[in-house]
């Protein structure tokens, strides 16, 4: 998610589960290859298995951030083609794509002569009006004989004009049998349900009937519904304090990694306290990431919680 998963993001959430397999942000081709390459790429040992997720349409650059990638020690690529904002739009890469499937064939082949890690696919079910089924199979299909045996699906369509990033989470229905459907025409293919899922109990379903499911949001503002047994919001808490340290002492702001915490104890009778106490802008500035352990103490107190 752009300007949210970035690398203190998904240290945080690697705190919070061992083994779930974490994705950076969308990084455009071309930000990548002509920006600060080393800012992008950046990530710590402790985030694998982790994914870098890249926009663009032009093969040979793709090819070329496919190598950076695996060169930094990435555990694979995935290629964005479900992204609907007008900026990624007007770059020519994100769910437009949908509608030329054999370029993003050209894009996957393209990268996976490239490197050897595995090359994926996160897309829509359909783009504007087009409902049909059979377009995403198809589209599904072509991308596959290119060599991508993932596909990771955000059940909804995808509207290009008229409906703000935020809408188009949230307003075109949600189609999970067509996921269904999908894994069941090409069992061969992994199949990952993306989309409006925000409890266990959805997470249980659905991984009945696909190989796995992504979380976006749900799993931001609520990073302990993909905890796992042996966790504690104490334990996140104290890794997270003494990954502040060696980050501010590296000159990043404490805000930077503060503000993907908010967050952890959603749900908590304190959550309330809790976000205030790492959102304000004085203790923040004081840059001290005994900040997060004074807030445990806060949060914590007289509360003993099961691992």
């Amino acid at each position: 998610m752009m300007d949210w998963t970035d690398r203190h993001c998904r240290y945080f959430l690697r705190q919070c589960s061992p083994g779930a397999r974490l994705y950076t942000e969308m990084i455009p081709a071309g930000a990548l290859l002509h920006g600060d390459a080393a800012r992008h790429l950046a990530f710590d040992p402790a985030e694998h298995p982790v994914a870098i997720q890249l926009g663009g349409s032009e093969p040979q650059e793709l090819a070329r951030c496919a190598r950076m990638a695996q060169a930094q020690g990435y555990d694979e690529v995935n290629l964005n083609i479900g992204c609907p904002s007008e900026r990624v739009q007007k770059g020519a890469f994100g769910a437009c794509l949908m509608a030329e499937p054999e370029l993003v064939a050209d894009c996957v082949k393209a990268m996976r002569e490239a490197v050897s890690i595995p090359v994926t696919i996160k897309h829509r079910t359909g783009v504007n009006s087009i409902e049909d089924y059979g377009f995403m199979r198809d589209f599904v299909s072509m991308v596959a004989e290119a060599g991508c045996t993932t596909f990771i699906v955000h059940a909804r369509n995808a509207i290009l004009k008229g409906l703000s990033p935020k809408e188009n989470r949230e307003v075109p229905p949600l189609k999970y049998e067509y996921v269904y459907r999908l894994k069941r025409d090409l069992p061969h293919l992994e199949v990952v349900l993306n989309g409006g899922v925000s409890s266990l109990e959805e997470i249980e379903l659905h991984l009945s009937k696909v190989d796995g499911v992504m979380l976006g949001r749900a799993a931001y503002h609520d990073p302990w519904l993909i905890s796992q047994p042996g966790r504690s919001r104490e334990g996140v808490v104290r890794a997270m304090a003494a990954y502040a340290q060696r980050e501010v002492a590296r000159g990043t702001s404490l805000r930077h990694v503060a503000r993907h915490m908010l967050g952890l104890y959603h749900g908590h009778p304190r959550a309330r306290l809790w976000r205030r106490m790492l959102s304000d802008p004085v203790c923040l500035a004081s840059s001290k990431p005994a900040l997060f352990l004074e807030a445990l103490e806060v949060v914590a107190g007289g509360y003993a919680e099961a691992a």
